[in-house]
């Protein structure tokens, strides 16, 4: 008999194993999934282009983010978090992905740019590696690729790293757009992301709660030729923890 569960990351871990059998953490998988993705640099995803989200130049050039500490999770090959540091902010970079890691350090070296990679979990990652606290937690495209259990990681992250009085920038799948819109409960029954979940505005401010939303809109489209990447099949929300 094995009765292991005593402590909710017991549970969490329990949940992961339904998207990753036989691995200890659900981002086992992920990981050589995404190394897989980022192998071929030549392939024609938009986002392999480095250009940073049109809403994170937009919320610069408007002031609405003061210079400071940030951290990109989920951050590729560094596209935002290579801008942010040429911004001059003091930029943390985190994948799960040893590839975009890579592709990232090279871009880093390319520009002289100062900016921290990290390969492995945010989650997990000690406070060592990921101190903080961070005056902007920036998330293109992680939070929609998380089983719906690891929202509660997410929140713990933002709880733990985020400054008083910082922002949290988020891009994910806008329902009736792009992603899932599949129940919650629906991913445990078979376990499978299908390629990550969908959210309404609603749902989005339901989860992030306890912070004080700024903006929340469509991404907007960027054409072929932009030096930003906008796609309006995702959400760009910015969100900020009170300052007390």
């Amino acid at each position: 008999m094995h009765r292991n569960i005593r402590t909710v990351e017991d549970v969490l871990r329990l949940l992961d194993g339904l998207f990753a059998p036989g691995a200890d953490r659900w981002t086992d998988g992920a990981a050589a999934w995404w190394d897989g993705f980022y192998a071929d640099r030549s392939r024609q995803v938009p986002f392999f282009a480095a250009k940073p989200d049109e809403n994170l130049v937009s919320y610069l050039d408007r002031g609405l983010l003061a210079r400071g500490r940030a951290l990109d999770l989920g951050c590729g090959p560094g596209r935002n978090a290579l801008h942010l540091a040429a911004r001059g902010w003091e930029v943390d970079a985190v994948d799960l992905s040893p590839a975009a890691i890579a592709w990232g350090e090279e871009r880093a070296r390319e520009r002289s740019a100062a900016v921290r990679f990290h390969r492995g979990d945010a989650f997990a990652l000690g406070t060592d590696v990921l101190g903080g606290p961070y005056d902007l937690i920036y998330d293109s495209g992680c939070f929609h690729h998380l089983p719906p259990h690891r929202r509660i990681s997410h929140l713990a992250l933002l709880e733990r790293a985020l400054a008083p009085g910082g922002h949290f920038a988020l891009t994910c799948f806008a329902a009736g757009r792009s992603g899932s819109e599949l129940p919650d409960a629906a991913f445990y029954r078979e376990p499978h992301l299908h390629g990550g979940l969908a959210y309404t505005p609603g749902e989005l401010r339901r989860i992030f709660s306890g912070l004080e939303e700024v903006e929340l809109r469509a991404m907007r489209q960027e054409p072929a030729g932009s030096a930003l990447f906008g796609e309006p099949f995702l959400w760009t929300a910015l969100f900020r923890r009170p300052a007390s």
